[in-house]
């Protein structure tokens, strides 16, 4: 699909579902500065174009139930494709494991795992280790205190960088 050209209304609308995806297709509109249908027309479009690709609730997880969250950095043991690919099929077929980053660098992987507890939490690593995922080496971190979870990307800051006009 080409690049779509999203003007500063469209921004605002991605911006405010990003905040409350439960707004009103009429709220939604005030806030943008449209009518209700123009309004509907373009963010029928951005989830047209995969721009929205799903509306989601954010949990107080720690009201429901006590867990315990880390970060895992992994290094394979080897980097063909078919390692890769077989990591990334284990990690997927793991409901613990919410979000799986591959990065440049010294590790090959950062992991967040969320589990009942330090105990349940290992017991995944070990699954991971004896399903031959490809582990060479991790390393745990154990989240303590979140400081900052925000799921709503900085999209106002990141284009102005784009189209350079953001602090120098």
């Amino acid at each position: 699909m080409p690049d779509l050209k999203l003007d500063s209304i469209d921004l605002r609308i991605l911006s405010e579902i990003q905040r409350d995806g439960r707004i009103t297709k009429l709220a939604l509109a005030e806030r943008v500065g449209l009518s209700p249908t123009p309004c509907w027309v373009r963010l029928r479009r951005l989830e047209e174009a995969g721009i929205v690709v799903g509306y989601h609730a954010r949990l107080a997880l720690r009201q429901v139930t006590p867990f315990a969250m880390a970060l895992v950095e992994v290094t394979l043991g080897s980097h063909r494709q078919a390692d890769f690919d077989r990591f990334e099929r284990a990690v997927r077929a793991e409901p613990g494991i919410v979000s799986c980053w591959s990065v440049g660098g010294g590790v090959d992987y950062v992991l967040r795992v969320v589990a009942r507890d330090v105990d349940a939490y290992q017991r995944l690593i070990d699954r991971l280790l004896d399903g031959d995922a490809g582990i060479d080496r991790y390393f745990t971190y154990i989240v303590t205190r979140t400081v900052k979870d925000d799921a709503a990307m900085p999209l106002e800051a990141l284009m102005e960088e784009r189209n350079g006009s953001g602090p120098s």
